[in-house]
Protein backbone atom coordinates (compact mmCIF):
# COMPACT_ATOMS: atom_id res chain seq x y z
CA UNK A 1 0.00 0.00 0.00
CA UNK A 2 2.69 2.41 0.63
CA UNK A 3 4.47 1.88 -2.67
CA UNK A 4 1.09 2.00 -4.44
CA UNK A 5 0.64 5.66 -3.48
CA UNK A 6 4.03 6.93 -4.99
CA UNK A 7 3.83 7.80 -8.66
CA UNK A 8 7.47 8.01 -10.12
CA UNK A 9 9.44 6.47 -13.49
CA UNK A 10 11.28 4.84 -11.15
CA UNK A 11 9.75 3.26 -8.49
CA UNK A 12 7.92 0.01 -9.69
CA UNK A 13 3.71 0.73 -10.15
CA UNK A 14 1.93 -1.06 -8.01
CA UNK A 15 -1.97 -2.10 -9.33
CA UNK A 16 -3.67 -3.77 -6.63
CA UNK A 17 -3.21 -5.41 -3.45
CA UNK A 18 -5.40 -7.43 -1.69
CA UNK A 19 -5.90 -10.56 0.10
CA UNK A 20 -8.13 -13.86 -1.55
CA UNK A 21 -8.79 -17.34 0.12
CA UNK A 22 -6.48 -16.33 3.05
CA UNK A 23 -3.75 -15.60 0.46
CA UNK A 24 -2.25 -11.93 -0.10
CA UNK A 25 -1.56 -11.22 -3.37
CA UNK A 26 0.07 -7.78 -4.98
CA UNK A 27 -0.44 -6.99 -9.16
CA UNK A 28 2.18 -5.00 -9.71
CA UNK A 29 3.47 -3.61 -13.47
CA UNK A 30 6.09 -6.15 -15.19
CA UNK A 31 9.45 -4.98 -15.51
CA UNK A 32 11.44 -6.73 -18.52
CA UNK A 33 14.79 -6.74 -17.00
CA UNK A 34 17.44 -7.96 -14.65
CA UNK A 35 17.70 -6.95 -10.88
CA UNK A 36 21.19 -4.85 -10.66
CA UNK A 37 22.52 -8.04 -9.19
CA UNK A 38 21.84 -9.67 -12.02
CA UNK A 39 23.51 -6.73 -14.13
CA UNK A 40 26.76 -6.83 -12.17
CA UNK A 41 27.16 -10.61 -12.45
CA UNK A 42 30.59 -11.39 -13.83
CA UNK A 43 31.11 -7.47 -15.36
CA UNK A 44 32.80 -3.58 -14.54
CA UNK A 45 30.21 -1.18 -15.75
CA UNK A 46 31.48 2.08 -17.39
CA UNK A 47 31.52 5.24 -15.36
CA UNK A 48 28.30 6.94 -17.98
CA UNK A 49 26.20 3.54 -16.45
CA UNK A 50 27.13 3.57 -13.19
CA UNK A 51 25.81 7.46 -13.22
CA UNK A 52 22.96 6.71 -14.58
CA UNK A 53 21.62 3.92 -12.56
CA UNK A 54 22.96 5.84 -9.39
CA UNK A 55 20.64 9.20 -10.33
CA UNK A 56 17.73 6.84 -11.27
CA UNK A 57 17.86 5.10 -7.93
CA UNK A 58 18.66 8.87 -6.29
CA UNK A 59 15.08 10.33 -7.90
CA UNK A 60 12.99 6.92 -6.56
CA UNK A 61 14.57 7.77 -3.09
CA UNK A 62 13.87 11.47 -3.71
CA UNK A 63 9.93 10.76 -4.53
CA UNK A 64 9.33 7.94 -1.98
CA UNK A 65 11.27 10.29 0.56
CA UNK A 66 9.13 13.19 -0.27
CA UNK A 67 6.28 11.32 0.21
CA UNK A 68 7.91 10.42 4.08
CA UNK A 69 8.55 7.07 2.85
CA UNK A 70 12.18 5.21 4.05
CA UNK A 71 12.86 2.14 2.08
CA UNK A 72 14.83 0.47 5.09
CA UNK A 73 15.66 -2.40 1.92
CA UNK A 74 17.74 -0.75 -0.37
CA UNK A 75 20.18 -3.28 -2.06
CA UNK A 76 20.77 -4.32 -6.12
CA UNK A 77 18.00 -6.82 -5.98
CA UNK A 78 15.22 -4.39 -5.19
CA UNK A 79 16.67 -2.61 -8.49
CA UNK A 80 15.69 -3.44 -11.67
CA UNK A 81 17.32 -2.38 -14.99
CA UNK A 82 14.57 -2.65 -17.75
CA UNK A 83 15.84 -3.84 -21.30
CA UNK A 84 14.61 -2.27 -24.11
CA UNK A 85 15.25 1.18 -22.64
CA UNK A 86 17.34 0.82 -19.61
CA UNK A 87 14.81 2.96 -16.72
CA UNK A 88 15.40 1.53 -13.10
CA UNK A 89 12.98 1.08 -11.21
CA UNK A 90 13.07 0.55 -7.78
CA UNK A 91 11.14 -2.20 -5.98
CA UNK A 92 9.88 -4.26 -2.75
CA UNK A 93 8.91 -1.41 -0.19
CA UNK A 94 8.29 -4.54 2.06
CA UNK A 95 10.27 -3.28 4.43
CA UNK A 96 9.05 0.55 4.17
CA UNK A 97 8.49 2.77 7.11
CA UNK A 98 6.38 5.63 6.76
CA UNK A 99 6.89 8.47 8.93
CA UNK A 100 4.76 11.87 9.57
CA UNK A 101 6.29 15.13 11.22
CA UNK A 102 4.72 15.59 14.36
CA UNK A 103 3.13 19.07 15.44
CA UNK A 104 4.12 21.24 18.12
CA UNK A 105 1.82 22.75 20.85
CA UNK A 106 1.71 25.85 18.29
CA UNK A 107 1.39 23.47 15.63
CA UNK A 108 4.48 24.51 14.02
CA UNK A 109 6.11 21.53 11.78
CA UNK A 110 9.24 19.63 13.66
CA UNK A 111 12.17 18.74 11.96
CA UNK A 112 12.60 15.00 10.36
CA UNK A 113 14.49 13.93 13.23
CA UNK A 114 11.76 14.36 15.44
CA UNK A 115 9.24 12.49 13.53
CA UNK A 116 7.16 9.43 14.51
CA UNK A 117 6.65 6.40 12.44
CA UNK A 118 2.91 5.26 11.15
CA UNK A 119 3.92 2.10 11.57
CA UNK A 120 5.87 1.07 14.68
CA UNK A 121 8.56 -1.84 14.73
CA UNK A 122 10.00 -3.27 17.94
CA UNK A 123 12.66 -1.09 19.35
CA UNK A 124 16.11 -2.15 18.76
CA UNK A 125 14.64 -4.86 15.75
CA UNK A 126 17.05 -5.18 13.00
CA UNK A 127 15.36 -5.18 9.59
CA UNK A 128 17.04 -5.19 6.05
CA UNK A 129 19.94 -6.89 4.64
CA UNK A 130 22.96 -7.15 6.45
CA UNK A 131 25.41 -6.03 3.75
CA UNK A 132 23.14 -2.40 2.71
CA UNK A 133 22.51 -1.76 6.42
CA UNK A 134 23.35 2.22 7.52
CA UNK A 135 24.91 1.69 10.90
CA UNK A 136 22.09 2.66 12.91
CA UNK A 137 19.95 0.00 11.33
CA UNK A 138 23.18 -2.43 11.97
CA UNK A 139 21.94 -1.55 15.72
CA UNK A 140 18.54 -1.41 15.58
CA UNK A 141 18.23 2.00 16.03
CA UNK A 142 15.77 4.36 14.67
CA UNK A 143 16.51 5.08 11.01
CA UNK A 144 15.44 8.04 8.78
CA UNK A 145 16.15 8.97 4.81
CA UNK A 146 19.44 8.97 5.82
CA UNK A 147 19.74 5.13 6.02
CA UNK A 148 18.69 4.49 2.47
CA UNK A 149 21.13 7.38 1.03
CA UNK A 150 23.96 5.23 2.88
CA UNK A 151 22.34 1.94 1.36
CA UNK A 152 22.35 3.46 -2.09
CA UNK A 153 25.86 4.69 -1.35
CA UNK A 154 27.10 0.91 -0.75
CA UNK A 155 25.00 0.05 -4.39
CA UNK A 156 27.37 2.45 -5.80
CA UNK A 157 30.15 1.67 -4.12
CA UNK A 158 30.03 -2.23 -5.11
CA UNK A 159 28.94 -0.83 -8.58
CA UNK A 160 32.47 1.13 -8.74
CA UNK A 161 34.52 -1.68 -7.21
CA UNK A 162 32.95 -4.47 -7.79
CA UNK A 163 32.42 -5.78 -4.82
CA UNK A 164 30.81 -4.81 -1.28
CA UNK A 165 32.45 -2.68 1.09
CA UNK A 166 31.01 -4.45 4.13
CA UNK A 167 31.59 -8.08 3.82
CA UNK A 168 32.55 -10.21 7.22
CA UNK A 169 32.40 -13.88 7.38
CA UNK A 170 29.17 -14.02 8.93
CA UNK A 171 26.39 -11.52 9.63
CA UNK A 172 27.89 -10.47 12.94
CA UNK A 173 31.27 -9.68 11.63
CA UNK A 174 29.65 -7.57 8.76
CA UNK A 175 27.62 -5.48 11.07
CA UNK A 176 30.59 -4.78 12.98
CA UNK A 177 32.99 -3.75 10.23
CA UNK A 178 29.73 -1.09 9.15
CA UNK A 179 29.35 0.14 12.74
CA UNK A 180 33.64 0.13 13.25
CA UNK A 181 35.61 0.51 9.98
CA UNK A 182 36.12 2.74 6.99
CA UNK A 183 35.39 0.71 3.76
CA UNK A 184 38.98 0.39 1.70
CA UNK A 185 39.22 3.92 -0.51
CA UNK A 186 37.77 3.03 -3.83
CA UNK A 187 40.96 4.50 -5.76
CA UNK A 188 42.55 0.55 -4.26
CA UNK A 189 39.63 -0.97 -6.33
CA UNK A 190 40.26 0.20 -9.58
CA UNK A 191 38.26 2.84 -11.67
CA UNK A 192 35.57 1.80 -13.84
CA UNK A 193 36.24 3.12 -17.65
Amino acid sequence: KVASSLNQPNILTIYESGEVDNLTYIAAEFIDGDTLRDHLRNKRLKLGEILDISIQMLAALDAAHEARIIHRDMKPDNVMIRRRDHVVKVLDFGLAKVTEKKKTASDEPITHEESITEFKTAPGQIMGTVNYMSPEQAQGKPVDVRSDIWSTGVIIYEMVAGLKPFQGTTSAHTIVQIIEKEPAPLAHAGAPN
